[in-house]
């Protein structure tokens, strides 16, 4: 038994030492959302937190609507309010996956270029 969870957890310690930023942003809404739909008062507190910590206010005009909305979904959680939460932090990560599948969009045609040259 220890072996499988032992597997698991280097699984996905490689996972997120393996991800890019964006993916790493992604991963945190999951698990807020997943916290967030199993009431767990906790992880989704550390969660959104760990989103909020990360704004990089050197861009105000997009850091402090997110810081808003994250401070916002805090709050909710304080009042037992799971629901809002789970809408406000679906719709951003799905946001934040769209962008993802864009700039893939957009690397893969220069990495196939550069695929093209190499050879």
């Amino acid at each position: 038994m220890y072996q499988p969870a032992y597997q698991r957890n280097e699984y996905r310690t490689q996972d997120v030492m393996g991800a890019s930023p964006i993916r790493l942003v992604i991963m945190a809404y999951n698990l807020a959302v997943n916290a967030c739909e199993q009431k767990d008062f906790a992880k989704a507190t550390r969660a959104i937190t760990v989103l909020r910590d990360a704004l990089n206010f050197d861009y105000p005009e997009v850091s402090v609507g997110l810081f808003r909305l994250y401070q916002y979904c805090l709050d909710c959680l304080r009042q037992g309010d799971y629901h809002t939460p789970i809408t406000t932090l679906s719709e951003l990560r799905d946001a934040w996956t769209q962008g993802e599948k864009s700039l893939q969009h957009i690397a893969a045609p220069s990495l196939q270029n550069s695929k093209i040259s190499a050879a």
